[in-house]
């Protein structure tokens, strides 16, 4: 598990790459209010978010070669992004030879690009591994005790976890916000989810995590005594397997 993801203070900063290496816009500057809103509002774009993420996330500088090849996009969108990151501060730039070959006729240093702020971590949605983490463990206790299987004691767990959070937070759009759902309305009485909370795991282990998110909310909407919306599946719009709808 990528710890840059775990919480959103523990964004990767750039790292010295040793020998070779020449700097261009490497100094960190301290954002002000108004640069810290530009930053978070440049990463609403979705596809601009997910280069920063790549970068964030790759413990090591990545070139636009490397961002276009690990996200099957073009290289003028790539390079279109990348500048708007590191005009927005939120990435550096170096530049250094990569590759065996060093010296003279080893050919031009490449552009590498590295993650410079941490103090906008609040643009990038949290993830909340810990409380998938603690749902699993406890699933797995669970189903040891009383021997039922592992798929019925996630789902059971998961909802009285998620009733548990209701109940303690009294209002479900409150609740999702402070859980990393980043809800947003539909337009149309219901609520759709722009982030998920546990998206590394959700990747390697779709239905697992699923099962687990759907019974959370499920139990979280009785914990929250709400009666307004039900759940529903959503793997189009939202970047959440669920989403709230108007109840009937």
């Amino acid at each position: 598990m990528n710890n840059a993801e775990q919480t959103p203070s523990t964004l990767h900063t750039a790292k010295h790459l040793g020998a070779n290496t020449t700097s261009a816009n490497t100094t960190r500057a301290k954002l002000d209010d108004a640069q810290r809103l530009q930053a978070v509002a440049s990463l609403g774009d979705p596809i601009r978010r997910t280069v920063f993420e790549l970068v964030r996330d790759s413990g090591e500088a990545l070139s636009r070669d490397d961002c276009a090849e690990q996200l099957e996009l073009p290289k003028s969108t790539i390079r279109a992004h990348l500048d708007r990151l590191v005009d927005e501060h939120l990435l550096l730039v170096e530049f250094r030879k990569v590759g065996a070959k060093t010296g003279p006729g080893s050919g031009r240093p490449t552009k590498l690009y590295t993650v410079a702020q941490n103090e906008v971590s609040a643009s990038v949605p949290p993830r909340h591994y810990d409380l998938a983490a603690g749902v699993l463990a406890a699933a797995v206790q669970h189903c040891i005790d009383t021997g039922i299987g592992i798929a019925a004691a996630l789902v059971e767990v998961a909802f009285e976890e998620g009733r548990r959070l209701g109940a303690e937070s009294g209002n479900i759009h409150q609740l999702l916000a402070a859980t990393g759902y980043s809800p947003e309305p539909d337009g149309a009485g219901g609520t759709i989810m722009a982030n998920c909370p546990f998206h590394s795991l959700s990747k390697a282990h779709t239905n697992v995590v699923c099962s687990l998110n759907g019974s959370l909310l499920s139990g979280a909407l009785e914990g929250c005594a709400d009666t307004c919306h039900d759940l529903a599946p959503d793997a189009e719009i939202s970047h959440c397997c669920a989403r709230l709808v108007p109840r009937a």
